[in-house]
C-alpha cells in the first residue's frame, strides 16, 4: 500500500539513485526560453538538428503551495523514435535534460565493473567531455589564425598588391627589400600600388584618383560578395551572433545556426566584411565561429549529442574559446561566457572554458598571424605610471562611453525597427552597398579612416617614442629642459599632431554615425572594435588635451606636485586605452571581463585602477538612460523571449489575480487517464493549437494526474498505429498504470504512460508571483500549472508558462503555451512560430 501510494505521488525506485550519483555541479539551474526571429529562406533546412531522446522529469513541491517530487518517466520496452525530442524554435525541457544525464551517468556506473569494455566505455564517457573541448578549442584558434591573416591581406589588397608574392600583405611585402628606409619605412619597390599598375604613375592627383576608384571598387566587391554568400547559403551567418548564442544558451533550439553551413559561410565573409572596410569588427562573430564548432564536434560524443543541456556546457566553453582568440585575453574569455552569454555555468564549465581558451590561444599564438609573437595586434606596454589627478579625465571618458553607449544603443534600435518595418529592409543587399559605398567614399580621404581598425586602435594605443613615425608623434624638441630623463620628456605640440588632432576629430563623427547604420545590416559584423575604435580616439584626444595642459602649465596645483618639468608625465596612449574600454563597457555594459581583457591587452596591472574607474563610470552612466546593453536591446526589438537573470522582476500580484480562463469563459481543454479513445485525441489535437494538455482522472474528480505534450501524444499515436496491432480510432487511450476492464469486443488499448509526465510543476493560487518568476528563471520550466486545494480547477486554473515573444512570465490560460504574442495575448490565440522569411 505504501509503495502504491508512492508511486501514485511521483516516486520511482531509480530516482534516488539517479540523483545521488549526479556530480556536484549538475544542480538545479537556471534556463529560460527564447525564439528567432531571422531572415532566412523557408527551404533552408539547417543541419545541426537539436534532438534527445525521451528523458526524465524533475519538480518540486513545498507544503501545499510548491508541488515538490522527484521522478523519473517510465521507459517503454521499445522507446518509441522522436518522443521527449524537441521541434525547432522550441524551448529544451532543462530538467529533462538534467535528470535524464543523471539517469545515464547512474546506468554507466552500474556496468563499469562488469566487464573490461565496459570500464572502458565508462573511461571514454568520462573524459570525453576534455576531448570535445580540446577539439573546440583547436579548431577555433585555427579558424582565428586564418581569419585574422586573410583579413589582413584582404585589406592591404585595396591599396595595392606585392609583386614578387602575391600572397603576402604589405607589411610582408616589405620585409624582404633591402632598399627601405627608416623615414619611409611604408614604401618599398616590392610593393605596387593600384596606380603604379594601372596607369604608370605614384605620384600626383591621377595617382590619387586612382587608388580612390580602385579602394571603392574592392570595398564594393568584398560587401556584395559577402552579402551574397549570405543570402544564398547561410542566412543566419549575418549579424554578431552574441545575441543569438545568449539565447540558445538560455535553452532554445534554432536549427542550423550553429552547423556546418553557417561555419564555413561565416568564416568566409567575415573575412570579406573586413577587409570590405566597414565600420565592424571580427571579434563578436569569432564567438560564434567558435560556437559553432563546439556544436559540430558535440555531434561525436553520443553524452553531448543526445543531451541539450550538455551540449550548451560546450557551448559555454566554446564562446570562452572564442573571446581568448578575439582579443587574446583567455581569461577573459572565461569570464566573459561566465558574465555575459551564459545561463548555466557550473563548476566543470569553468574549467573546461579554461582549458578550451587555453588551447585556442595556444593554437593562436602558433600560428603568429601577427608576426609579432602577440595574441592580438595591438598588444603594448607602458613605462610611465598614472597620477592621482588622472582619475579625473579618467572618469570624464567613462561619462563620454556611457553617453556613447545610451545613444547607440537608442539610434541603433531605432534604425533597425525602422528596417523591419519599411520596405528597405526587404533589400538587404541594396542596403550593404549604399552602406559600404558611403563608408568607402568617405573614408579614403581620411588616413585614420582609410586604415584597417585594428590598425589605426594599435597606433592611438602606441606611446610616441624614437622609433614612432606617425603625425600623432609630431611633436617639438626643446632642448631647455632642466632635467634629463629616460623616457622622452613631454613636449609641445607640432604641426603634425594638430593636423592629426582634427582628423581624429572628423573620424571620431564619421565612427559614430557609420556603426549606428552598419551593426545588424547582413553581413557578419562585430561591434567589440568599432566601440573601442570611438573610445580610443576620445580618449587619444583628451590624452593629448591633458598632456599639452600639463606642458604649459606645470606650475599648477594639480600638476606640480606630479609633473615636474621635463619629465614624462602624461601618456596618451594610455587614455586612448582608457577610453576605448569606457565606450565598449557603455555599449555592452560588461564590467569585470571587459577590464581583465583589457587588462591581458596590454599587459599592465599598475593600470587596473583607471580601467576599472571608467568602465564602472560608464555602466553608470549608461544605466542611468535604460539597463539593457546592446545585446539585450536587440534581443528584446527580435522578440526573443529571454529570461534575463540580472533583471529585476517587481510583480506584487498573486497567481490566482491573473487567472484565466475566467469564471464566464471557455473551460480548460484537457484529457482523462482512461476515458478517452484515440480519435478523441486526435479531434483535440486538431482543433486546437495547444502544446500540451493536463491529464485528469476524470471530470468529476479534477483530480491532476500529470501532463502529455502535443508533439509526443502526435508521435505515439502515429507510431502505435504502424507497430501496434488492433490500435485503431475506437481503441480507448490509457495513461493509468493499470488498464481498465473493457468489453471482450472493444478494440486493443492504447497504453500511453510512458510519455505522461507524471510529477508536472505545481503552485497554489495563492503563489506569489515573484516566486513563480524565480522558479522559472532557477529551474529552467516550460510550464507549470496552477491548482487550488490539489485539484485542477477547470474554470479557475491557468498553466502559467514562459512566453516566446516577450521577456517576462506570462499567466494565461496553457492553450497559450509557447504561443508567438508580441502584445495582446488572447486565450485562443493560434498564432505559430514561424520560420524565418526570405532576406
Amino acid at each position: 500500500m505504501e509503495s502504491e501510494q508512492l508511486f501514485h505521488r511521483g516516486y520511482y525506485r531509480n530516482s534516488y539513485n539517479s540523483i545521488t550519483s549526479a556530480s556536484s555541479d549538475e544542480e538545479l539551474l537556471d534556463g529560460a526560453g527564447v525564439i528567432m526571429d531571422f531572415q532566412t529562406s523557408e527551404d533552408d533546412n539547417l543541419l545541426d538538428g537539436d534532438a534527445s531522446i525521451a528523458g526524465t522529469h524533475y519538480t518540486m513541491t513545498n507544503g501545499g503551495s510548491i508541488n515538490s517530487t522527484t521522478h523519473l518517466l517510465d521507459l517503454l520496452d521499445e522507446p518509441i523514435p522522436g518522443v521527449g525530442t524537441y521541434d525547432d524554435f522550441h524551448t529544451i525541457d532543462w530538467v529533462r535534460e538534467k535528470c535524464k544525464d543523471r539517469e545515464r551517468h547512474r546506468r554507466i556506473n552500474s556496468k563499469k565493473k562488469e566487464s573490461a569494455w565496459e570500464m572502458t566505455k565508462s573511461l571514454y564517457d568520462a573524459w570525453s567531455g576534455w576531448l570535445v573541448i580540446t577539439l573546440t578549442g583547436l579548431a577555433s584558434g585555427a579558424l582565428a589564425g586564418l581569419i585574422d591573416i586573410a583579413a589582413d591581406w584582404m585589406t592591404d589588397l585595396k591599396e595595392g598588391i606585392c609583386l614578387s608574392a602575391l600572397w603576402f600583405n604589405h607589411e610582408q611585402c616589405c620585409w624582404a627589400s633591402n632598399e627601405i628606409t627608416f623615414e619611409e619605412r611604408d614604401k618599398c619597390p616590392l610593393w605596387n600600388t593600384w596606380a603604379e599598375l594601372i596607369i604608370g604613375q605614384a605620384e600626383g592627383p591621377g595617382s590619387y584618383i586612382m587608388n580612390y576608384i580602385m579602394y571603392i571598387f574592392w570595398a564594393l566587391s568584398f560587401a556584395f560578395l559577402a552579402v551574397s554568400l549570405v543570402k544564398v547559403f547561410a542566412p543566419y551567418a549575418c549579424g554578431s551572433g552574441i545575441p543569438e548564442i545568449k539565447t540558445i544558451l538560455s535553452g532554445f533550439i534554432i536549427r542550423g545556426y550553429l552547423g556546418k553551413w553557417t561555419l564555413m559561410i561565416k568564416t568566409v565573409t567575415l573575412v570579406l566584411a573586413v577587409a570590405s572596410g566597414l565600420s565592424l569588427g571580427k571579434e563578436g562573430p569569432l564567438v560564434h565561429v567558435a560556437c559553432c564548432c563546439g556544436n559540430i564536434f558535440s555531434y561525436l560524443f553520443p553524452k553531448y549529442s543526445t543531451n541539450e543541456a550538455k551540449k550548451r556546457e560546450v557551448l559555454s566553453a566554446a564562446s570562452a574559446a572564442g573571446v581568448s582568440v578575439a582579443f587574446g585575453a583567455p581569461i577573459g574569455g572565461v569570464l566573459f561566457s561566465l558574465e555575459e552569454v551564459s545561463y548555466y555555468f557550473p563548476l566543470k564549465t569553468l574549467w573546461r572554458s579554461f582549458f578550451a581558451a587555453l588551447v585556442a590561444a595556444f593554437v593562436l599564438r602558433s600560428i603568429n598571424p601577427f608576426g609579432n609573437s602577440r595574441l592580438v595586434l595591438f598588444y603594448v606596454e607602458y613605462h610611465t605610471p598614472w597620477y592621482l589627478f588622472e582619475l579625473v579625465p579618467f572618469i570624464l571618458l567613462g561619462v563620454f562611453g556611457g553617453l556613447w553607449g545610451a545613444f547607440f544603443i537608442r539610434a541603433n534600435i531605432a534604425w533597425c525597427r525602422r528596417r523591419k518595418s519599411t520596405k528597405f529592409g526587404k533589400y538587404p543587399v541594396l542596403e550593404v552597398i549604399i552602406v559600404a559605398a558611403i563608408t568607402a567614399v568617405i573614408a579614403f580621404p581620411n588616413p585614420y579612416t582609410r586604415v584597417n581598425t585594428s590598425e589605426l586602435i594599435k597606433e592611438l594605443f602606441t606611446d610616441c617614442g624614437p622609433l614612432e613615425s606617425s603625425s600623432l608623434c609630431d611633436y617639438r624638441n626643446d632642448m631647455n629642459v632642466s632635467k634629463i630623463v629616460d623616457d622622452i620628456p613631454d613636449r609641445p605640440a607640432g604641426t603634425g599632431v594638430y593636423s592629426a588632432m582634427w582628423q581624429l576629430c572628423l573620424a571620431l563623427i564619421f565612427k559614430i554615425i557609420m556603426t549606428v547604420f552598419t551593426f545588424g545590416i547582413k553581413v557578419p559584423s562585430g561591434l567589440f572594435i568599432p566601440s573601442m575604435a570611438i573610445g580610443a580616439i576620445a580618449g587619444r584626444i583628451v590624452g593629448i588635451a591633458v598632456e599639452q595642459l600639463a606642458y604649459y602649465h606645470h606650475d599648477w596645483f594639480i600638476f606640480k606636485e606630479w609633473c615636474e618639468v621635463g619629465a614624462d608625465c602624461i601618456t596618451p596612449g594610455l587614455y586612448a586605452m582608457v577610453g576605448a574600454a569606457a565606450c565598449l563597457g557603455g555599449v555592452t555594459r560588461m564590467t569585470v571581463s571587459l577590464v581583465v581583457i583589457v587588462f591581458e591587452l596590454t599587459g599592465g596591472l599598475e593600470y587596473i585602477v583607471p580601467l576599472m574607474a571608467a568602465v564602472m563610470t560608464s555602466k553608470w552612466v549608461g544605466d542611468a538612460f535604460g539597463r539593457e546593453g546592446i545585446y539585450e536591446a536587440h534581443i528584446r526589438l527580435n522578440g526573443y523571449p529571454f529570461l534575463d537573470a540580472k533583471e529585476e522582476f517587481t510583480h506584487t500580484t498573486l497567481a490566482a489575480d491573473v487567472m484565466r480562463p475566467r469564471r464566464n469563459e471557455a473551460p480548460l481543454a484537457v484529457l482523462t487517464q482512461d476515458n478517452m479513445t484515440v480519435d478523441d485525441i486526435e479531434n483535440l489535437i486538431n482543433e486546437t493549437s495547444y502544446n500540451g494538455f493536463p491529464v485528469i482522472m476524470s471530470k468529476e474528480s479534477q483530480r491532476l494526474v500529470g501532463f502529455a505534450l502535443r508533439r509526443d501524444l502526435t508521435i505515439a499515436i502515429e507510431s502505435a498505429r504502424k507497430k501496434q496491432e488492433g490500435i485503431v480510432g475506437s481503441s480507448r487511450v490509457c495513461f493509468a498504470q493499470h488498464t481498465p476492464s473493457l468489453p471482450a469486443e472493444s478494440p486493443r488499448p492504447l497504453k500511453l504512460r510512458s510519455i505522461l509526465d507524471m510529477s508536472p510543476f505545481t503552485v497554489t493560487d495563492h503563489t506569489p508571483m515573484e516566486i513563480v518568476v524565480d522558479i522559472f528563471r532557477k529551474l529552467g520550466l516550460r510550464q507549470c500549472l496552477v491548482t487550488h486545494n490539489g485539484k485542477l480547477s477547470i474554470p479557475n486554473t491557468i498553466l502559467i508558462y514562459r512566453n516566446n515573444k516577450t521577456s517576462s512570465i506570462k499567466c494565461l490560460c496553457y492553450n497559450l503555451l509557447e504561443k508567438e504574442n508580441r502584445q495582446v495575448l488572447i486565450p485562443n490565440n493560434t498564432n505559430k512560430p514561424t520560420k524565418p522569411a526570405p532576406m
